[in-house]
């Protein structure tokens, strides 16, 4: 889970700062010839405070270049928006009308981050290559309270109630049932 203040989600130097050290953990650098950042001029600052950085390569590129985040130019705190609603299961419909978004393009970004974090994550949650579906969830086996007694109230004395019965239940002797009157000799054949 993606933790961020939600207070920061304001801030957008602080949201760029947080995307800046998870998109590039070891420094932001041209993607064409890896020099640091601090060997490159500043291109643009148009769009603050993302930064366009002009290589002596000639590449110019910003702190998405490289990454998902390539092209769509979302601000840095919708982005963390996204990531975080996805770490935590938000809907993208819910997503997408939330920070006023296409649900389709919402979703195939979805898709594409999911698949990265696949790849990324080591599959020891599950070494098996088949696994049961008793086994995803959390609370399997569990054991749960008794059911609540029923609030409908106990039909009198030798009448049915307006429940139906199992095939095995018979009424008790002299309510109405089978041999009623006969005793158990009817039932029985005797006498």
């Amino acid at each position: 889970m993606i933790e961020f203040s939600t207070a920061d989600l304001m801030d957008e130097q602080k949201c760029y700062d947080f995307l800046v050290s998870v998109l590039h953990p070891k420094g932001l650098g041209c993607p064409r010839c890896h020099k640091p950042v601090t060997q490159a001029g500043i291109h643009r600052h148009a769009r603050a405070p993302v930064l366009y950085y002009h290589c002596g390569c000639g590449c110019v590129y910003n702190a998405f270049a490289g990454t998902l985040w390539q092209g769509p130019h979302h601000s840095c705190s919708t982005i963390i928006r996204i990531l975080q609603g996805i770490s935590q299961g938000v809907t993208t419909m819910h997503l997408a009308k939330e920070l006023g978004l296409d649900r389709k393009h919402l979703l195939e970004r979805r898709h594409q981050i999911q698949a990265l974090a696949a790849r990324a994550s080591p599959r020891t949650a599950y070494s098996d290559s088949v696994v049961e579906t008793d086994e995803l969830y959390q609370n399997a086996g569990e054991k749960r309270r008794s059911a609540s007694p029923s609030r409908r109230s106990t039909p009198p004395s030798g009448q049915q109630g307006t429940r139906s019965r199992h095939v095995g239940q018979r009424p008790a002797s002299g309510a109405g049932g089978r041999g009623a009157g006969n005793g158990a000799g009817a039932i029985r054949g005797g006498r």
